[in-house]
């Protein structure tokens, strides 16, 4: 299974995230390198991802969601995770005190690369179906990575928490940790053009979701930093006007669904002119 060069990108950004992560944040624990490590070479979850995206986008007709928007989410959550660890923000499960912020950072992980699983059998319903697809799977990595009996509660804790990052990325079903709440955000920032590139080159009739192929294509650039007055900055830079679809219709609405929408400012604007301010 070859790799585009888009791809093989994002995984080293995970890698580099993931490398700094481990050395810098969680006291020595390796957990989340060696889940990497796993999940990368898995030939179940690369299948996956690859037969999603046929669904997606030469059955359906839809934007990416395989291997490159699925890392792409994996990235995003990465660097929202890292950016709330050096401002001290807690995640719930330290905040709860269930676990330690590399079980965050697993659980965040499993579910940014296994949430859109379920569009191997169609979009209606399909983070329900992720959830049904991604649970043996998690249960298997994480029985490689925590080996020992004592190691039952941490593997549910992750497992749990990942599940309710899957089941709750598209805002129907409602989230109450941050974990999930940030793979709502990293999830609609998945907007920039590349994403519609392919559906956009497959000729077809005009159809009802075409505006967000159209509108995603206008989009330039999404940039993820340590905000001004929340921890987290989202900006968005488009080229057409069109990409405010992008931004009021696909990624508020999941902010103001996610338990972490407290911690974003974000601003949107065409190049050359004013930027928005919406949080």
């Amino acid at each position: 299974m070859n790799m585009s060069p888009k791809e093989q990108h994002v995984e080293e950004q995970i890698s580099e995230l993931v490398s700094r992560i481990v050395a810098d944040m969680t006291a020595g624990d390796d957990l989340p390198l060696r889940l990497w490590n796993i999940l990368q070479e898995d030939a179940e979850v690369k299948s996956i991802q690859i037969y999603a995206n046929t669904v997606a986008i030469t059955r359906l007709g839809y934007n990416d969601h395989g291997p490159v928007h699925m890392k792409t989410v994996c990235r995003n959550a990465m660097q929202m995770l890292c950016i709330l660890h050096e401002t001290g923000v807690n995640t719930s499960l330290e905040k709860e005190k269930s676990g330690a912020f590399a079980d965050s950072v697993c659980a965040v992980m499993l579910a940014s690369l296994l949430h859109d699983s379920g569009m191997t059998i169609g979009r209606k319903d399909h983070e329900l179906y992720s959830g049904i697809i991604g649970f043996s799977i998690i249960t298997r990595i994480l029985n490689q990575v925590l080996l020992n009996e004592d190691d039952v509660m941490r593997r549910t804790v992750i497992r749990s928490v990942a599940m309710e990052g899957i089941i709750g990325h598209m805002g129907t079903h409602p989230i109450h940790s941050i974990e999930a709440g940030l793979i709502l955000i990293a999830d609609g920032c998945d907007m920039t053009k590349g994403r519609a590139r392919i559906p956009l080159e497959i000729p077809t009739k005009p159809t009802e979701g075409d505006i967000h192929k159209y509108s995603a294509n206008a989009i330039e650039k999404v940039r993820i930093s340590r905000g001004d007055e929340h921890p987290l900055k989202i900006e968005i830079e488009m080229t057409k006007e069109v990409g405010f679809f992008q931004v009021e219709g696909v990624l508020i609405p999941k902010i103001q669904s996610s338990p972490a929408k407290h911690l974003v400012e974000l601003y949107a604007g065409v190049i050359g002119e004013d930027v928005k301010r919406y949080f």
